[in-house]
């Protein structure tokens, strides 16, 4: 067996982030450099009201004039807002050993990776979860595939629009092996055209009451669209002598950036089973 004084040191294995993730093909990004920008963001709602029918000449079936319809209807739009989040990740080792550019790449690799796990998490549990209605039928739990049907046929009626489907990623298998998505570049789609979000932050897989879901199902969201304001990657400290702790002699730096995540609407969620015999 070698020595391991020979051995050779290389360079580390890169990670790949997700490819369905939130920060991927279904959400617009825009990098944005505003600090005010990035402290939150109000906006007044373009797309959420109805629009209706009317006609100005009603007849009966023999051609008969009926009275006319009465006043359209005007409605007003809705406020709505988003809040921040900074997500980082740190490098620490000892500072003989591990210099400053090192701790850098550390932290800025432990950033580009987890980024979207994190903001996944918190959007789930601080957006999603806190606005969603819960759709789930009285009688319980339903097949994935019925409550993929429940929840399209909310954004259908209610938004008319394209959509966002948030899925836990451990479903993934099960939404492939019941043909529910399909693959259009970068995206994956439901049959009906919604955008679908496969999230590792999505694992907390909380309900709208905040509990866990039981084992063996899991909660299903649907929003409108999704956008997500980026700020720019600060490194922290900013110095390689700064970033010394002189009690232990340890180098610690940090790689963190403010995302402001949002959708617009409505937020309902359902509960799915998770079995192999209820498509």
């Amino acid at each position: 067996m070698p020595h391991p004084g020979m051995r050779r040191r290389v360079q580390a294995i890169p990670g790949t982030p997700l490819p369905h993730g939130l920060l991927n093909g279904c959400t617009t990004i825009l990098d944005v450099e505003d600090p005010h920008e990035l402290l939150g963001v109000d906006w007044v709602s373009l797309s959420c009201k109805e629009a209706h029918p009317t006609d100005w000449c009603p007849t009966d079936d023999v051609g008969n004039p009926l009275p006319a319809p009465g006043p359209k209807t005007f409605d007003r739009p809705d406020s709505e807002t988003a809040g921040p989040v900074t997500i980082y990740a740190g490098a620490v080792c000892s500072a003989p050993g591990f210099s400053y550019a090192e701790a850098e790449q550390h932290a800025r690799a432990g950033l580009s990776q987890g980024e979207g796990r994190a903001l996944e998490e918190w959007f789930w549990q601080n957006v999603l979860a806190e606005q969603a209605v819960d759709r789930t039928p009285a009688a319980g739990a339903v097949s994935v595939s019925q409550g993929i049907s429940i929840l399209e046929g909310w954004l259908a009626t209610d938004y008319g629009g394209v959509g966002v489907i948030h899925v836990p990623a451990g479903a993934a298998a099960l939404l492939g092996r019941f043909h529910q998505l399909v693959q259009q570049g970068s995206r994956l789609r439901t049959w009906l055209g919604n955008c679908v979000v496969l999230g590792a932050g999505y694992a907390v897989n909380t309900g709208p009451d905040g509990s866990p879901a039981p084992a063996g199902q899991a909660w299903l969201y649907a929003s409108g669209p999704v956008v997500v304001r980026r700020g720019p990657v600060d490194v922290i400290p900013s110095t390689a002598s700064a970033s010394v702790n002189i009690r232990n002699n340890d180098r610690l730096v940090l790689a963190e950036r403010t995302f402001v995540p949002s959708t617009t609407c409505a937020v309902e969620a359902v509960l799915v089973d998770l079995c192999l015999c209820c498509p």
